[in-house]
């Protein structure tokens, strides 16, 4: 060890050239080890979009088809193109796909956030997709999008928004419809859903696109209204019913309709209780409310009357609870950036189901609350409309 500093003095200059170049050569990464000092960038991955689609072997006019990949498939990127990208499938198959129908990594994460914050949402109605819908990140048309959900997906509603339709070309819009006539027209709107699937995919949807799941028996009773929700409260066994109820256990369903229209302050103004007549082997009406403003969820429980008679009280039965507007709260409007409504001041209704009759439950003594109406809304307004003139 004496003889290395006498070493070093008399080969300064070679020391200092070899220490250079093992410099040189460790930042270029030749020498084994330098990706401890150096790792190399992550691999990025887009996600399909699109329901079913193709990778291609080049970006040209004539390419080959050299896999076939589904909506949410994961696809590592190889190398970007103009408006396309070369990717790799988790088989390892490589081929190009156009960035249209993949979605950033950004974009997933954003609908794993989705779900994550919604999971634990309950369910205030069921649906069935009527055709092909793309799922977005926000309620409106110009969002991200990522699930396609296929025709007929059962699919679990958490929530409603609504929001001004996209003009269409060459329409008037409200503005120029002012200004041809004292009375402006209202600004067309159109609804989404929050939904979520069986798998858990939680997204926004237009609510044209899907229908509230209940069975044919009740849609023809719908006497032009929507369904908006339809819940069971019971089951009755009837043995003389038809083949369309092949176990002759027939449900009693609670409904809740609205008019088919997009951009209510409310999510139903109408509720209906069908009961079964086992003589008529047929549904009937067996309880009707109309001309409310209601908001979703609606509660569905089993429990014994607490202010009934002593018989009565021991035995639980079917109950129903909903919402609604209170008269003296302010007609709620949508949220501008999302679109969610949320009413003022409502009221608690309940009702017991007992055999076919429906019977309200509250404590003795008690008073109507005034309710909010959406006829005499609507004579407000005009009234309102025509005194401005």
């Amino acid at each position: 060890m004496r003889q290395f500093p006498s070493f070093f003095r008399r080969h300064r200059q070679w020391c200092y050239t070899t220490l250079a170049v093992l410099c040189a050569l460790l930042a270029a990464g030749v020498l084994g080890g330098c990706s401890h000092f150096h790792p190399g960038p992550s691999a990025q991955y887009v996600y399909v979009t699109a329901r079913e689609t193709s990778l291609r072997d080049r970006v040209a006019a004539v390419s080959n088809r050299v896999a076939t990949v589904q909506n949410g498939d994961r696809l590592e990127v190889i190398e970007h193109g103009r408006h396309y990208v070369h990717v790799k499938t988790a088989s390892g198959q490589q081929g190009w796909i156009s960035e249209r129908a993949v979605a950033t990594q950004d974009v997933y994460d954003g609908f794993q956030s989705l779900a994550d914050e919604h999971k634990k949402d309950p369910t205030i109605a069921t649906a069935v997709v009527n055709d092909e819908v793309n799922m977005h990140i926000k309620a409106g048309r110009e969002t991200d999008s990522f699930y396609r959900r296929p025709e007929k997906t059962k699919l679990q509603l958490l929530e409603r928004a609504t929001l001004p339709a996209p003009a269409r070309p060459g329409a008037i819009t409200p503005a120029k419809s002012a200004a041809a006539s004292a009375e402006p027209r209202p600004i067309p709107m159109e609804d989404w859903w929050l939904a979520r699937d069986d798998h858990g995919r939680t997204g926004w949807l237009l609510s044209r696109m899907i229908s509230v799941d209940a069975p044919d028996s009740l849609t023809r009773y719908a006497e032009g209204q929507r369904i908006v929700g339809a819940y069971v409260l019971t089951k009755v066994y009837d043995p003389g019913a038809g083949d369309d109820e092949p176990d002759k256990n027939i449900p009693i369903y609670l409904t809740v309709l609205s008019p088919y229209k997009s951009g209510l302050p409310y999510d139903f103004d109408q509720v209906r209780v069908f009961t079964w007549n086992s003589k008529l082997h047929r549904y009937e009406t067996g309880f009707r409310e109309k001309n409310i403003e209601g908001y979703l969820p609606v509660k569905i429980t089993t429990a014994k009357d607490p202010y009934g008679k002593a018989a009565a009280a021991e035995t639980p039965e079917p109950t129903f609870t909903y919402r609604v507007l209170a008269a003296e709260a302010p007609t709620p409007t949508p949220d501008p950036t999302t679109g969610v409504i949320t009413p003022g001041r409502t009221i608690l209704k309940t009702y017991r189901l007992e055999g076919n009759l429906v019977r309200r439950v509250a404590p003795p003594g008690s008073k109507d609350e005034p309710e909010a109406h959406p006829v005499a809304e609507a004579k407000k307004a005009k009234s309102v409309a025509r005194k401005r003139r």
